[in-house]
């Protein structure tokens, strides 16, 4: 093995590592937003909720197979992490519209390209109900801890290609 070869191997393994350790703390901020919303909550919440639980899922696997799996194919790193990387974004969105009650979706910021057509109704929908103080608190950090997953994730998939 040549001294690049060494070092690229390197380069993937740190990659890999910070990848995983980013989805490893996004799980944790998107189970904790999902715990405090109301489960029979208004549609915000409920919303806030799914999207918690599916992230915080999506990004515990993600994890687990860079940092367990060691023999998976690069084609299935590849499909997971843009996965996750793309579940992260709508769930910072979700997370950015209970935040602000929908006013940036009013101007819009809020329901943007991350979210599908489902998803964009049910943003409406739960901004439009407005959203407790329980959800609120710690809705920006969550949702900049779920933008900083998607963007490592982006940075290994450079790696990748």
């Amino acid at each position: 093995m040549s001294v690049t070869e060494l070092q690229e191997l390197v380069r993937f393994l740190e990659d890999r590592f910070a990848c995983a350790q980013a989805c490893t703390e996004c799980a944790r901020a998107c189970a904790l937003r999902a715990s405090l919303a109301d489960l029979d909550g208004p549609a915000d919440q409920q919303l806030i909720r799914r999207k918690g639980i599916l992230c915080a899922e999506v990004c515990d696997t993600t994890c687990r197979l860079l940092a367990e799996q060691v023999t998976e194919s690069e084609d299935v790193m590849r499909t997971q992490v843009e996965w996750c990387r793309a579940v992260c974004l709508e769930t910072a969105d979700v997370f950015d519209l209970g935040r602000d009650g929908g006013r940036d979706r009013d101007r819009g910021l809020g329901a943007g390209p991350g979210l599908g057509p489902e998803a964009q109704v049910e943003a409406h929908v739960g901004a439009e109900a407005g959203v407790e103080a329980g959800v609120e608190a710690g809705a920006e950090e969550s949702a900049r801890v779920c933008r900083d997953c998607a963007r490592v994730c982006s940075e290994f998939l450079d790696l990748l290609r």
